[in-house]
């Protein structure tokens, strides 16, 4: 991300954030940082259209450590779905290493707000009080499962909007085929990958995750290197 957007992103959140705002204005703040990032992500494709050189189909990896290591990995693909890159988890010790495959700026959006949403899922679940008798880490496991699902669905209707404001009418054409060559080169890699099945998670913190995840900050103040975006829940 261009270091011009990347510090109106951090202004923004640095408002949203400031004790000072009223809701109202906090929330706007944190819409408007969401906007710019998936504009940005749309101008990229549109580009990468013209230029494909600009923007290269790639893969990272990225550690996700214990505790919650499968809810953490939960949460990075529900951020990695919305802005078109696939995941593979693969496990690795007492967490996951997540095989990210996207285009370059996809792949750097994704790292962003999943680092940031770390932070956020933690700073919740702190202060998410647990029902009395109820399993601490059921609850948190199914306080992240609502989390993560409100911010997929955050995330896929920012990225709708800015779709249908990019003035582009092969904007939704482009997008399908970058879709198709990250679907393509994971398949390359990947050519016998199965789906996991469904989870069955049995505490009562969904509604509680649900609610963390409408207010969650969806940009992000940095991009991290490899290996260093799973930590930051903790027991």
């Amino acid at each position: 991300m261009s270091e011009a957007m990347l510090s109106k992103v951090r202004k923004l959140l640095a408002q949203a954030e400031d004790p000072a705002c009223t809701p109202a204005e906090s929330a706007a703040f944190m819409a408007k940082a969401t906007e710019l990032i998936a504009r940005y992500g749309v101008d990229r494709a549109l580009l990468a259209a013209r230029e494909p050189a600009t923007d290269p189909v790639g893969d990272r990896v990225v550690e996700v450590v214990a505790p919650y290591a499968r809810d953490k990995a939960g949460l990075l693909a529900a951020v990695a779905d919305p802005l078109r890159c696939r995941c593979v988890r693969r496990r690795q010790g007492s967490g996951f290493a997540m095989h990210l495959f996207g285009f370059a700026s996809d792949l750097e959006r994704v790292e962003m707000l999943f680092t940031s949403l770390l932070v956020q899922a933690a700073h919740g679940l702190a202060g998410a009080p647990v029902p009395a008798g109820e399993n601490p880490a059921a609850f948190r496991r199914s306080w992240l499962a609502g989390f993560a699902h409100t911010v997929a669905e955050r995330l896929r209707a920012a990225e709708a909007e800015a779709v249908a404001g990019a003035g582009v009418p092969s904007t939704a054409l482009v997008l399908a085929d970058r879709s198709d060559r990250v679907q393509h080169r994971l398949a390359e890699v990947y050519p016998r990958l199965r789906t996991a099945p469904p989870r069955r998670l049995a505490g009562t913190g969904f509604g509680s995750g649900v609610a963390a995840g409408r207010r969650a900050h969806l940009g992000g103040t940095g991009v991290t290197g490899r290996g260093a975006a799973g930590r930051g829940i903790g027991r």
